[in-house]
Parts: C-alpha cells; structure tokens; sequence
C-alpha cells in the first residue's frame, strides 16, 4: 500500500465520496512494535500526556513504517505527547484490540488508520462514549464520527496519474490502456479512480485511448495485482500501451509482468507515493511517474489537532481544519486537512530526495549511480 513543515493550504474538498487507505508502496517493512517518546524531550506545542495511533498494515506499503510512523512519532512529540505507535498489520480483530486498550488507558486522543472503515466507525463509537476525541489519518471511516480527517486531496491524486498518463500517450490515438485499482472497500482507491476517470473518460469516449480493463485489487494485494494485470494482458492478445496503476506497490507488480512479456520500458505505468521502489523504477525507465505525497505535513497537521482537541480548543481545531470530506454514509461533512500531492517524473526525483522523504543511498546504489548523478542526486 501505503511523502509530506505544515503548509496548511487544505483543500477544500467536498466530493460525494470518501477515502480509504492511500495507495502505497511495495516492501514489507515487517514488524508490529511500538514507538514512544517522553513528552519531556519536547514540548513545544505545550499538550501532554498519551495519544494512541493505529496503523493500518505493512504487508502492501512500506509508506507506514517507513515514513508515517517516524513523521508521526516526531510531530506528536514536538507538541509534548508520548506517541504510542502501534501497527495493526491488517488484522481486524488485531485493530479492535489496541483501540480497545488505548481508549480504557485514557488517552488524551485516538488517531487511526483503519484497513476496514467499518471496524473504524466501530472503534469511533467507542471512543466517543469515552470522551475520547479520534482524528481519521489518511484513511476515513465511512459511516463512523470522527472529530477531524487529515489527509489529501485524492482525487487530485487521481487526476495526476490519468493527466500524467494521458501526456505520454498523446502521439499514440487509439492507445490501450489497462487500470489497476486499490482495494474496492478503500474509499481513497475510489477517488483516485474518480480523478483518473475525470481525465482518461473523455479520451476513451473520443477514441484517443481505449480502455482495455478496469479492475479493482482486493486488498490492494500486490502479488494479486500482478496475476490480474497478467490475465488481462493475455486477454487481450498481449497488447498494451499504457497502465494506470494506483500506486507503487501494484506498479511494481505490474512492472514484473511487463518485464516477462519484453514490454518494460515500452509501456508507461503510474504509481504513487514515490517510494524508494517506484523512484528507481522510474530511474530505469521501467515505471512512468509517481506521486508525491507530503507526509510529514499529514503527520504535523494531525499532531496539531490533536493538541487543540486534548486542551478542548475546538476553535484551533477548526482553524487548522479548513476543507471538508462528505460522509456518504451518514450524510455528514468532516472537517478536514487535505493537502496537496505533487506529480514525479524523472527529472523531480531529485526534489523527493531533497526534501528527507528518501535517501540518495537508498535509490543511488549499483546500476543506477550513474543516472542519480545525471539528476544532480547526491
């Protein structure tokens, strides 16, 4: 599954749907563990006390452990909280459990991920009879009552890859395209499709492009990503020119059959979440662009609120929280954080790198020295 100094220019988005799970990334980083940090070391924000956070999983991003966990911890701590981290590794009843345990504790706030926004909303009651304020990261649990929402505009983010996509084929009329979703019960992965699809269906309905299938990966499974794209390939007699994959993760699948195929390199993928994987994909010509997605800002924004709500300041709160997120399925607007993702094609790789979210020696090494220098990468 699974980018981000707080530039709170939040979008104010207000689109029929909502979101789940951002996209994310390929690596398995492992690993349940928990993070905690002495509200003594900084106390800058002048909150105290405890926050609990729940992650969603690491099995289909590296984006969580690898970025949103440290990004979290470091800006949780700034405003005076000891930071418990705690990932649910996908596992429901798991999720259920650590709510359980952070909302008997007392915690000043409960920040959570969900991989089922059903088991959200579920945890959301709970801590609503507890007093317990809840702010939705990244992931909105639809049906539940959430104080805040912080994340991004998703379906910007859809409209980055169709747009970016779209450029590449321009020279090409008639070019077939393949999608390759995120998870169908991940309203993120449907605003990411709305974003796509606000682009790419005018196209297909002129000519210019010809969708070939679209289809949703249950889970935002990888290795499930990469045998559907391969049936629907050999589907369609071995022909594609273009592959909208929502993020790293499933590109990174996608790109594994298009390699067994003698087609990398010749056909354009998307992703998101510019991740170590999807930059060097991109470096090797393999993968088109990614997504950038500043996560450090998700993380400061959330230990903002969460700050304002533990002192009860719900006008500082609502002054962070400018946008709003519809709640289809109780018909209400959450206030929210949603900021802006950037696109990454090769020549941005280097701003990605500049910017803390990736090290040059994690994407710089063998092979691709060479290219990293090229890009002033260093």
């Amino acid at each position: 599954m699974r980018s981000r100094t707080l530039t709170l220019l939040a979008a104010t988005v207000s689109t029929g749907l909502v979101l789940t799970a951002c996209g994310a990334n390929s690596s398995n980083s492992g690993g349940t563990g928990s993070s905690s940090a002495s509200s003594s070391a900084q106390a800058g924000g002048g909150a105290s006390g405890k926050v609990g956070v729940i992650l969603p999983e690491t099995a289909t991003s590296a984006r969580w452990e690898a970025f949103d966990k440290p990004m979290l911890q470091a800006a949780l701590s700034a405003q005076g909280f000891e930071a418990d981290i705690q990932n649910a590794q996908g596992d429901s009843q798991k999720f259920s459990t650590l709510a359980d345990g952070f909302i008997s504790s007392g915690v000043k706030a409960l920040i959570i991920a969900p991989s089922d926004p059903a088991v959200g909303a579920a945890v959301e009651a709970k801590a609503k009879g507890a007093g317990i304020p809840v702010i939705d990261y990244d992931r909105p649990s639809l049906g539940g009552s959430a104080d805040y929402y912080v994340s991004f505009d998703n379906e910007k983010v859809g409209q980055l890859q169709g747009q970016g996509l779209a450029d590449k084929l321009k020279d090409k009329p008639g070019a077939q395209v393949i999608q390759i979703e995120g998870a169908p019960t991940d309203n993120n992965a449907t605003l990411f499709t709305n974003g796509q699809e606000s682009v790419l269906k005018p196209l297909y309905a002129s000519g210019a492009l010809k969708l070939v299938q679209k289809q949703p990966i249950n889970d935002w499974d990888n290795q499930l990503g990469g045998t559907t794209f391969e049936q629907i390939l050999q589907g369609n007699g071995g022909k594609v020119d273009g592959v909208v994959a929502a993020n790293d993760g499933l590109a990174g699948a996608v790109i594994t059959i298009l390699k067994k195929n003698g087609l990398n390199g010749k056909v354009p993928v998307t992703g998101q979440d510019a991740t170590a994987d999807g930059l060097m994909a991109i470096m090797r010509g393999d993968q088109y662009l990614t997504i950038f997605k500043p996560i450090k800002e998700e993380a400061e924004a959330t230990a903002k609120l969460a700050a304002a709500l533990a002192k009860g300041d719900t006008a500082a709160a609502d002054a962070i929280a400018t946008g709003k997120l519809h709640d289809p399925k109780n018909n209400r607007d959450i206030k929210s954080v949603l900021l802006t993702p950037t696109l990454i094609l090769e020549k941005d790789i280097k701003t990605v790198v500049t910017q803390g979210y990736v090290k040059a020696s994690e994407i710089c090494g063998g092979d691709l020295a060479a290219k990293c220098s090229s890009l002033g990468i260093s």
